[in-house]
């Protein structure tokens, strides 16, 4: 846990990551190499509020290995500073030791021994028991928060349109929920699941475009501990142009800071003594809006699937980020006196499926959700012998593993896979089942295109993508990572303005140079036009595995940055 007190001077301390200086208390969990549950859940209750943050966890019922990203690159103002820091100087920043349960949690490094040495993460009836003993202890003083990106990422909710992670998440009793990917299963389904969800989905950013008027409640209150709490929901904005439009044509989305902070001081105004921002917005644009909207004491944030051990205090604001997968839970406590945060104390828990006890209630839940598919999921199409993630920048060896696919069983000279954060982690050796593949591919509009595509517009969308991820204005951001490639190199400079960070564009097989007058056969897949043709991406990649039986793939190297 940490305070008010210590984190304030741990802040000034660790101003600058190159002074060496680290901050925090979770060394003292990082020096045990062996943790019990009620180590992992121990807390000194504290205040009169408790805020409790799940976030992105894209459907995972089951434990899973989730790899960090190596490379988080942050640009403009975020240059060096949390989230934008990784491997070594994640752990020297936040003093964590190399080789501990949370540097396993928490970065990159030494993956694979470190999982096949701590085991799994998350699993949904861990995360019960979790919610439920805070509750237990804290009873009405607490509120527990759904960030979003809960219903869409399995084999299972794309078969149910997210009604298994519905039920699921019903079980827990959140206080509020905002979306991001819940709106790609289509504008009538979300109206559907929000008309009977037994607590509010807030989302103060999207209007309806007929009416010029909010489309969902914008904000909830309660009452803690004696307090007048104020939550209001703020989902992903950029969703029409990171999703397909036509699947929810009537709302518009966008970041709306003047909306935000109309409904702060409105909050405030009915004697709100604590206001939340329950936010889908990613890290940096959330530190943007935070440093430009008054009166927001909190924000649990999202989307950019950032894990951190400590909140980071921009202003009066404590800026919270849980992580993804279901990797952790955020608890903060807080004491609000007269309408203030007075001090808090917070931490960052990370669900060790080994360590913590499952809820037992919750796993005959979980069960009985799989059970017409567990078939299906258990499958095997093959095995890797190499580490497969997603997660990092420019690269991600599932990733390199679509593209391949896709250039083998579409006939392509490139492949483009998008640079979604969400995707399982498998260890060499691990078979790969259904479910594997799902966890990487599902979606709801997964046809696998084959287009002739000039050089020039290649070098178009990889400038276009480059600049949605390294725009100095965060609010130019759109979240993702880079767009991956397969038979195609080049070289990028993130510092660079749009249309010349990419440059020695390289056809790989020929090794001759991206002209911008030819014409190369390029499959790809998630594409946001509604009428795309083509085989679903899951069945593209089974076919590749399974006609290979074992699958190795080594880190890519075909992407060189430079500045």
């Amino acid at each position: 846990m940490i305070s008010r007190r210590e984190f304030l001077q741990a802040a000034a301390a660790a101003s600058a990551l190159t002074a060496g200086t680290g901050y925090g208390n979770w060394s003292r969990l990082a020096a045990q190499q062996s943790l019990t549950q009620s180590q992992l859940l121990e807390f000194a209750p504290f205040g009169n509020v408790s805020l409790v943050h799940l976030t992105d966890i894209h459907a995972q019922l089951m434990p899973t290995y989730f790899r960090e990203p190596s490379v988080n690159l942050g640009v403009g103002d975020a240059t060096g500073q949390p989230p934008h820091v990784t491997g070594a100087d994640f752990l020297k920043l936040f003093n964590l030791k190399p080789g501990s349960r949370n540097a396993y949690a928490l970065t990159s490094d030494d993956f694979v021994s470190l999982a096949r040495g701590y085991g799994k993460m998350g699993g949904f009836d861990r995360i019960a028991t979790v919610v439920k003993a805070i509750r237990a202890e804290r009873a009405d003083n607490m509120l527990f928060l759904d960030g979003g990106d809960t219903w869409q990422g399995s084999y299972t909710a794309n078969k149910t349109n997210g009604q298994d992670m519905i039920t699921a998440m019903n079980s827990l009793k959140p206080d509020a929920m905002t979306g991001h990917w819940e709106f790609t299963y289509g504008a009538e389904r979300v109206k559907e699941v929000v008309d009977a969800l037994p607590y509010p989905f807030l989302a103060g950013n999207i209007f309806d475009n007929e009416w010029q008027e909010p489309a969902f409640e914008s904000t909830k209150f309660f009452e803690r501990g004696g307090v007048k709490i104020a939550v209001i929901g703020q989902a992903f904005p950029y969703t029409p142009i990171a999703n397909p439009r036509w699947m929810f044509p009537n709302w518009s989305m966008g970041i709306r800071e003047e909306t935000v902070q109309k409904n702060v001081d409105a909050a405030r105004a009915k004697g709100a003594g604590l206001v939340v921002l329950l936010s889908h917005n990613g890290f940096d644009v959330d530190r943007k809006l935070v440093s430009r909207v008054k009166g927001i004491d909190v924000v649990l944030t999202g989307h950019t699937h950032d894990a951190i051990p400590e909140p980071l205090l921009v202003g009066k604001t404590l800026l919270v980020a849980s992580g993804s997968a279901g990797k952790f839970i955020s608890r903060l406590d807080l004491d609000i006196q007269n309408g203030a945060v007075k001090d808090f104390r917070y931490k960052l828990i990370p669900i060790f499926s080994d360590v913590i006890s499952p809820d037992k209630e919750t796993t005959k839940l979980v069960d009985d959700l799989r059970a017409p598919y567990k078939a299906e999921l258990e499958r095997v199409v093959g095995t890797t012998e190499s580490l497969l993630y997603r997660r990092g920048n420019f690269n991600g060896t599932f990733d390199d593993l679509i593209c391949q696919a896709m250039l083998s069983e579409r006939d392509a000279e490139i492949a483009l896979s998008p640079g979604f954060r969400w995707g399982n982690s498998f260890l060499p050796d691990q078979p790969i089942t259904i479910e594997d593949i799902f966890s990487h591919t599902a979606l709801t509009y997964p046809a696998v295109y084959r287009l002739p595509m000039t050089g020039k517009f290649l070098k178009e969308i990889l400038e276009d993508v480059a600049d949605n991820l390294f725009n100095p204005d965060p609010y130019y951001q759109q979240g993702g990572d880079m767009v991956r490639v397969g038979g195609l190199g080049y070289t990028i400079e993130v510092n660079k303005p749009i249309g010349s960070r990419i440059t020695n564009m390289t056809h790989l097989k020929s090794g001759n140079p991206i002209d911008p007058a030819r014409e190369y056969t390029v499959a790809g897949w998630a594409s946001i036009n509604q009428d795309t043709k083509g085989p679903a991406i899951w069945d593209v990649v089974e076919s590749y595995i399974a006609a290979r039986k074992t699958v190795s793939v080594q880190p890519n190297n075909s992407v060189k940055i430079v500045g």
